[in-house]
């Protein structure tokens, strides 16, 4: 297959270019924190790859080869894109009952749908694959520069060697050596010190659904006081495009009550979904045919506690995540 598509069979291109579609998508998504600009990116790779598909040479895999393409086409986008950005690093959190500012036109860190990932074939892949697509972990690699993260990319997430980085990368070893440990000591100072402490999935989902659910009817019913009683007295709450953020039980409390739950706001309605390996879900203001989509949630549990509180309005991801446009 390999020889016909590098030989310029158009379908044996496309099939073969399609058994890396999905990974090469994540590794972009690693690299940009963005699911539209991985989009693009690997959009740019394919079409390169294709022009450029009698350059292919033996001394690599066609994947090692893709992925240079690709994680190279992310490059370039980061040479005129700014990182992007979480809430928190905009400003300080705001005053116990301040309302929200405005929302700003920042380059916002976009969740990933899970229905996306890549299954690795052994289960430690999955808690990998987990620890390094989960938000903190997006939030924290956006401070490094673009080869740093693409190194640590490849040699952490990916695990390969130094030599195929290097190959990739068209750097020495030396320099990919040195460029991964400046990456990881500035991941070491961004990532939360709990990092360690995380679960499985598969733990996760046995010991938070109860949680999760007394969440959603808390949220459903516009019940704060359930809901405040269910957070952690350090929880986060933010809510891109707005730059603004709260932090800990009485300013979320008075958030909601002032905001989110006051009267004529709207009821909302919670439809379970799963973004970058955590527990999320798809936010609909309004009742029935006219509830429409308003943010995607995603919530990080700490000690049985919810952590943190992440809602994405972006209501143009909602099809990525297999979500309807409307509640029937």
């Amino acid at each position: 297959m390999v020889r016909a598509a590098t030989a310029g069979d158009e379908a044996a291109f496309t099939q073969l270019i399609e058994r890396y579609r999905r990974e090469l998508q994540v590794h972009a998504y690693r690299m940009l924190g963005s699911l539209e600009d991985a989009q693009d990116a690997l959009q740019e790779a394919f079409l390169r790859a294709w022009n450029g598909r009698a350059t292919y040479g033996r001394q690599s895999t066609y994947r090692a080869w893709l992925y240079r393409i690709t994680t190279n086409a992310c490059l370039r986008l980061l040479e005129r894109r700014p990182r992007r950005l979480v809430p928190y690093e905009v400003g300080p959190a705001a005053e116990v009952g301040a309302r929200p500012l405005p929302p700003t036109d920042l380059p916002w860190l976009q969740p990933y749908p899970d229905l996306l990932l890549d299954e690795g074939p052994e289960p430690e892949d999955v808690v990998v694959a987990r620890e390094t697509i989960e938000l903190a972990f997006l939030a924290a690699i956006q401070h490094l520069p673009p080869r740093q993260r693409a190194v640590l990319i490849l040699r952490d997430a990916l695990d390969w060697s130094a030599d195929e980085t290097a190959a990739v990368l068209e750097m020495s070893l030396a320099a990919v050596n040195s460029a991964l440990q400046r990456a990881r000591a500035t991941m070491k100072e961004r990532l939360p010190a709990t990092r360690l402490e995380w679960t499985t999935a598969a733990d996760a989902e046995d010991a938070e659904r109860s949680l999760l659910d007394r969440y959603v009817e808390a949220f459903e019913r516009h019940d704060d006081s359930r809901l405040v009683a269910l957070l952690r007295d350090d929880v986060r709450l933010a809510m891109p495009p707005h730059p603004t953020w709260y932090e800990g039980r009485a300013a979320v409390a008075a958030f909601l009550a002032g905001v989110a739950f006051r009267p004529g706001f709207g009821p909302h309605r919670f439809l379970p979904t799963r973004a970058n390996r955590q527990p999320a879900f798809g936010v609909y203001l309004g009742e029935g045919p006219d509830a429409r989509p308003f943010a995607i949630n995603v919530v990080e549990i700490e000690s049985g506690r919810v952590a943190e509180m992440h809602f994405f309005k972006f209501p143009e991801l909602f099809r990525a995540f297999g979500l309807p446009d409307t509640l029937a």
